[in-house]
């Protein structure tokens, strides 16, 4: 189950994947992952029934843009459809608030996965975290 994350517990599990995949799988400094922007963003967590956390993501509302960022899954959940539904679900909460256009930096090999929810390259190629992303964009 996606949700808002509403409490500290649910923000402890959305910063355990985030630390797990980034951190752990991505070699991500931990003074890189985790910015100024924690307490200012909004958080994404998912859950399975048993509280498990899967994936998380958190959006920043920019001027016109939403940003979407720190979209994760866990290794073992994925390939199921859960990071689709994940990104459907954080572009349904912007949405929500009033904003119908979105960006993101996304992993150079996940533009074809942004790209299937309407996302398009913009730009060059550059580094973040020293792995190579683009600028992605959607307009609704």
């Amino acid at each position: 189950m996606l949700k808002i994350v509403t409490n500290f517990d649910e923000l402890l599990k959305a910063f355990m994947v985030r630390a797990i995949v980034f951190i752990e799988e991505q070699h991500v400094p931990y003074n890189i992952e985790v910015d100024e922007f924690e307490h200012s963003a909004l958080h994404i967590v998912g859950e399975m029934e048993d509280g498990e956390p899967y994936a998380c993501g958190r959006i920043r509302f920019l001027g016109e843009y939403a940003k979407l960022e720190r979209i994760a899954v866990r290794k073992d959940f994925r390939r199921r459809n859960l990071g689709h539904e994940l990104v459907d679900f954080m572009m349904d909460v912007a949405r929500e608030k009033g904003f119908h256009k979105f960006k993101m930096h996304a992993q150079a090999h996940l533009t074809g996965f942004y790209g299937k929810h309407g996302f398009r390259a913009v730009g060059e190629i550059f580094k973040e975290a020293d792995i190579d992303h683009y600028l992605m964009v959607k307009d609704d």
